[in-house]
């Protein structure tokens, strides 16, 4: 078996390359990894970072830089078009989320559980969320619930991992942040067996780089009923 480690990547260049190397440490036992990096038309030093990244040779990666920048689901659809493994995985270039936690997400996929298994901020008691941010995902993925007959606690978790033959028959068309209420929305639909494990979570602030604001919320809302409805 082979997992592909997508990462969607733009202007991250203090956190890519200990992301790189994070990735490349995790020791999965018999299962292949490679990664796959989408730039997504950085305007900092990224592209330089990931170019000149330091990684063991025998590591697979393969690197797309688009000349602009397009969005999140941009940068995850060009992965995803480009991974090559049985498992697919998407890691944010950021340091919110641990690598070291892959075993136990790829477990419910290994024992034949889950088609799809999202890593959920909430399943364990935490004081890292900040109120604001708990409330937002709260109403969205209850709304996600409502619309798609889930069960999920984190809709909006950026670690999501599912059998390649998961998505055969979606397509996915949201180019910015909405990229996950879509992604969750059209698995649901599909009758997809997701499931969800607890994670870490170490959340940075805007002035560290946080790039989701206000706008992407209502944007949620917006492909969530798209989706139920069109």
């Amino acid at each position: 078996m082979r997992l592909s480690v997508i990462i969607p990547v733009y202007n991250e260049e203090q956190t890519i390359q200990e992301v790189l190397e994070r990735v490349a440490a995790v020791d999965l036992g018999a299962i292949q990894k490679e990664i796959v990096i989408a730039n997504d038309g950085s305007t900092d030093g990224t592209r330089r970072a990931i170019d000149d990244r330091r990684l063991p040779p025998a590591l697979p990666v393969h690197v797309y830089h688009s000349p602009i920048n397009l969005g999140k689901g941009a940068a995850v659809r060009m992965g995803l078009a480009f991974a090559t493994g049985d498992v697919l995985l998407i890691q944010d270039a950021d340091l919110e989320l641990d690598p070291n936690e892959y075993m136990q997400l790829l477990q419910p996929i290994l024992d034949g559980r889950a088609d799809v298994v999202y890593g959920s901020r909430f399943l364990s008691p935490t004081d890292r969320v900040p109120a604001k941010t708990r409330a937002a995902n709260r109403f969205l993925t209850l709304l996600t619930n409502v619309l798609f007959g889930g069960r999920l606690t984190d809709m909006e978790t950026a670690y999501k991992v599912m059998r390649r033959q998961a998505l055969d028959g979606l397509r996915l068309r949201c180019v910015g942040f909405d990229i996950e209420p879509e992604l969750t929305a059209r698995l649901l639909r599909a009758g997809r067996r997701i499931q969800e494990v607890p994670i870490s979570y170490n959340p940075r602030t805007e002035n560290e780089g946080k790039k989701m604001r206000w706008v992407d919320g209502v944007d949620a809302v917006y492909t969530l009923f798209k989706c139920r409805f069109t």
